[in-house]
This record gives C-alpha cells, sequence and structure tokens, in this order.
C-alpha cells in the first residue's frame, strides 16, 4: 500500500510543482521556451447561413505560431487576421438598406489537438473595419475564372478582421495541430452619411463548406524534459523549419536558479515520508522567496444596484498584484492552493476611480450621482484552488475585498442635492468575485490571463448624508440591500497581468480590458 501510495502521489506533486506555477511564471520566457516562428495561412471554402439562403465564403486565416513547444508551454498566437470574402450576391440584403459601408465582428472557433487530446478556443471579437459596398451594377458581367467557386464574385467585399486571442497550452508531446472550425460574423452596415442601417446588424453563422480537415499550423511538442529545439528534419515541409536556437546561458528571469530544484528536494522528503505512512506530509509549502513576484493589471466592469434598475460602470481600475505569498501543494488531495494579494490605485489613493451614474430613483425620480468605491483594511485576497489529477487543470479563483461606497455630486431631477463630504456606508462592506478557468489549454479566468469574475455584495445602510438634513433614510432606502441579502450583482473584466520580471512581454505596460455587461 505504501508503494501504491508514492505512486499515485508523484505524478500529481510533480505536476503541480511544474506545471501548476503558472500564477507566477507563464508570462516568464523559460529556457526551453525559446523556438522560431512561422507564418501560418490557410484558405477555407465556408457556407454561411443569410436570411436570403447560403451563401459561399472563402476565408483566408493566419497566425504567426511557433514551429515548436514544450509540453505545457503557452503559445501565444501573434499576428492573428480572418478574411473573409464575401460574394456580392451575399450583399443584396445590404444594398437594400441603402447601405453604403460594411464592417464585421468574427468569432472562430479553433480546434487545437495533440494525440488523442482535442479543445476548442474561441477566437473572439476579431474586428474588421469598415469597406464600401460596390454600386449597383460594378463588377457585373466581368471574367471570373472558371466559375467553380475560385475566389469571391465579382463585385464582392473581403472584410479583414484582427484582434488578440487567447493562448493555447498543449499537455503532452507529439504532433500539434491548430485548426480553424465554425465561423461567427456580425456584420454592421452604414448609410452615406455614417448613420446605421434599420436593422443595423446581422448575425451570420458560417462553417467549413466539406469535410476536408485544413490545419492552420502543425506544431512539434516536446516533452518538457527536453530543453533542445527539434532539428530542421522535424519540421514538416513547408512549415518554416529552421536550425535549433541555442539555449540561453543565464535561468528564466526572476527566478531563484535552484529553485526547482529545492522544490523536487522538497517533493522528494515528502513522498519518502509517506513510505513510513504519514500522510501529514502530503502537503508541501513552497517558502515564498522562491515564487513571490508582483505584477500590475487593470479591471473594468459594472455593478448593479436593484433598488435603482440599473448599472453603474466600475474601474478601469488599477490593481498592484502581489504574486504566491503562499503556494500549499496537497499531493494526497491532487491540489494546489495559492494566495495572493491585491491593492487598488487611483492617483495615490486605495480607491477605484470615480464613476457617474443615473438611475431612476423609486422607478421616476432621475438621480445622477458620482460614487467611489475606497479600499479598507488589508489588501484584496486571491485564492486560486487548482486540481492536478486531470489533463485540463481545472480552477477556481476568489477574490474578496473590502470596500466602502461614497458618494457625492448628487443630483435629483437635475437639483443638486447637498448631501456633505462624507456621505458612505456606515461600515464597509466585503465583495467577493468568483472566476473559474482551466490550464490546459488556457480557458475561462485565469489569474494570470484575466477573464471575468462576477458575484455579489450587500451593501450597508449610509450615514453621513446631508448638510442641514438628515438625508442617510434617504440613500439607505434607495441603495442599501434588503436586510443581509447580498443582491447586487457585479462583474469585472481583468486584463493579462504585466509580471515585473518579464516587462517587455506582450502584455506589458498593463493593458485597459473592454468590460462585459
Amino acid at each position: 500500500m505504501t508503494v501504491d501510495a508514492r505512486a499515485a502521489a508523484r505524478r500529481p506533486l510533480h505536476l503541480a510543482v511544474g506545471g501548476a506555477l503558472v500564477v507566477a511564471t507563464a508570462l516568464i520566457p523559460s529556457a526551453e521556451s525559446v523556438a522560431a516562428d512561422q507564418t501560418s495561412e490557410v484558405t477555407i471554402p465556408y457556407t454561411c447561413q443569410f436570411p436570403s439562403g447560403a451563401e459561399k465564403a472563402d476565408v483566408t486565416i493566419k497566425a504567426v505560431l511557433p514551429v515548436s513547444a514544450g509540453a505545457g508551454e503557452v503559445i501565444r498566437p501573434a499576428d492573428v487576421s480572418v478574411e473573409v470574402g464575401l460574394e456580392r450576391s451575399a450583399l443584396v440584403r445590404f444594398t437594400a438598406l441603402e447601405a453604403t459601408t460594411l464592417s464585421a465582428v468574427a468569432e472562430l472557433t479553433v480546434r487545437n489537438s495533440v494525440g488523442e487530446h482535442a479543445a476548442d478556443a474561441s477566437w473572439q471579437q476579431l474586428e474588421a473595419p469598415a469597406v464600401d459596398l460596390p454600386a449597383e451594377g460594378e463588377g457585373e458581367g466581368e471574367e471570373q475564372g472558371d466559375g467553380e467557386g475560385d475566389g469571391q464574385g465579382a463585385g464582392g467585399v473581403v472584410l479583414t478582421a484582427t484582434g488578440d486571442v487567447p493562448t493555447v497550452a498543449f499537455g503532452s508531446p507529439g504532433r500539434a495541430t491548430v485548426t480553424p472550425a465554425g465561423l461567427g460574423l456580425t456584420l454592421a452596415s452604414f448609410t452615406q452619411d455614417g448613420t446605421p442601417t434599420s436593422p443595423p446588424e446581422l448575425a451570420v453563422t458560417c462553417e467549413p463548406a466539406d469535410d476536408e480537415e485544413r490545419p492552420l499550423a502543425r506544431i512539434t511538442v516536446r516533452d518538457s524534459t527536453s530543453p533542445t529545439a527539434p532539428s530542421p528534419s522535424d519540421a514538416a515541409p513547408g512549415e518554416g523549419a529552421s536550425e535549433p536556437p541555442a539555449k540561453p546561458a543565464r535561468p528564466a528571469p526572476g527566478l531563484d536558479p535552484d529553485a526547482h530544484r529545492k522544490i523536487d528536494d522538497l517533493t522528494e522528503a515528502r513522498l519518502g515520508a509517506l513510505d513510513d505512512e504519514d500522510p501529514g506530509s502530503c502537503p508541501i509549502e513552497i517558502p515564498p522567496e522562491w515564487v513571490m513576484t508582483t505584477a500590475e493589471t487593470y479591471a473594468a466592469g459594472y455593478a448593479n444596484a436593484v433598488k435603482l434598475d440599473g448599472a453603474a460602470a466600475l474601474g478601469p481600475a488599477f490593481m498592484k498584484v502581489v504574486l504566491n505569498k503562499r503556494y500549499i501543494n496537497d499531493s494526497c488531495a491532487s491540489t494546489v492552493d495559492v494566495t495572493s494579494e491585491v491593492e487598488f490605485e487611483y492617483e495615490g489613493k486605495r480607491q477605484l476611480p470615480p464613476t457617474k451614474a443615473t438611475f431612476l430613483s423609486y422607478g421616476f425620480m432621475p438621480t445622477t450621482a458620482t460614487m467611489v468605491l475606497e479600499q479598507v483594511g488589508p489588501p484584496a485576497v486571491v485564492q486560486t484552488h487548482t486540481v492536478t489529477n486531470t489533463p485540463t487543470y481545472p480552477e477556481e479563483s476568489t477574490v474578496t475585498a473590502q470596500l466602502s461606497m461614497r458618494l457625492y455630486d448628487v443630483k435629483v431631477n437635475g437639483v443638486p442635492l447637498e448631501v456633505g463630504p462624507d456621505c458612505r456606508t456606515e461600515r464597509p462592506f466585503e465583495q467577493v468575485l468568483k472566476g473559474y478557468g482551466q490550464s490546459y489549454p488556457p480557458a475561462g479566468y485565469l489569474v494570470a490571463y484575466g477573464g471575468n469574475l462576477t458575484g455579489y455584495a450587500h451593501i450597508p445602510p449610509f450615514k453621513g448624508c446631508g448638510v442641514g438634513e438628515d438625508l442617510d433614510p434617504l440613500f439607505t432606502s434607495a441603495i442599501s440591500s434588503v436586510g443581509k441579502k447580498a443582491d447586487n450583482y457585479t462583474k469585472m473584466t481583468q486584463a493579462p497581468l504585466c509580471v515585473a520580471t518579464n516587462p517587455e512581454g506582450p502584455d506589458c505596460p498593463p493593458k485597459v480590458p473592454k468590460p462585459e455587461r
């Protein structure tokens, strides 16, 4: 039984220590991650469903991807574009609306596969700028080659959508493929003077016109224990084979060069203790000086005020993050628990930026107020729980912050209401947000890569409101939660972290995310 315990514990523990350090090291280039890039391109015939019927569209997808990568290594597709060629027959609906230009937002489903494992990723919010629609009669009667679908028809348009897309990591060695699948288009049309048509948008779904698999790229995934890149002969023809790069002379920046050796020593010590049937030896707490680092990011979103039947915009909030203040690996439970801390900052103060919102108080009275959420007490805590005995590494993150709400510059039906300088909740309240994701391939919310966090808050009664008259009951009845029920919904979108140990990384300086409702 002791041997079985060691065998069961060994794999999750090593994977957790080597792989789930993504919170600290995902954005830090390692000595094993240097590889030549390839500019990949594929053209796929699609069939798109328009209200008038099925239409053909030739779609060309381009991206810069590496020739090879280590197992578990994060791959970030670059210079992504999706060119959609629509034939003239697909544009009839828009010209009938007297549209002169057409733009689009594309969402492409991409299947990432290695061996028997596959997962779909969504390349969404790819934006195509407006292009001119052909005038009536323009291009008609021109030569079109053999007429067998050799490109867009005369008088058609090409919409080129670009943007940032999710990263991917292949968990096991082998020959990986990145293959485009379903495509969604939101087409927006505008008249000559730039105003939207009526209706302004059309959602269209497209699927590959046949069952032929046309990968965008093939990537050689190495065993993560091998530091060398594949030789040119390992790359498939036409995939940008190149000489293997030299291994960097220095270890990954920002990490103790002996950290992995120390972690392995701890691992072996705990596994050895299992031989003595000591179940308390399973959890390993990694010393913070080995893995702790700092980062910065922004978050933005919306908070609903249920009683006021409206939502207030929040942010963009600048956040200073201390990653991995505590890191515990439990090999028996196949879990990793990481604790990090967050401080908000705006103009040198621990708060989110002021935001102005307008609501209909009591359903009929328009009320405008500037709201500030101030951080009080200790730093906000980010707790991440990862399960390591599944290939995807699912994880749950919980962010807990202590906040106080202050109101000023209040107007009721356009008339200023004197509330004084210290109109605020009578005590701090707890805002808890949760996010769910997986590490392989990255999806959903991950601390390092960002995403959506949601939760509820209980707003306490107000105090200190009013000049010459007590307005506390007014704001308490209009805004505060009923009883102790946390009924005010909040949704925040966090951008990827800019990690201090990789200041030249693609997410530095930190970006401001686009909030989602």
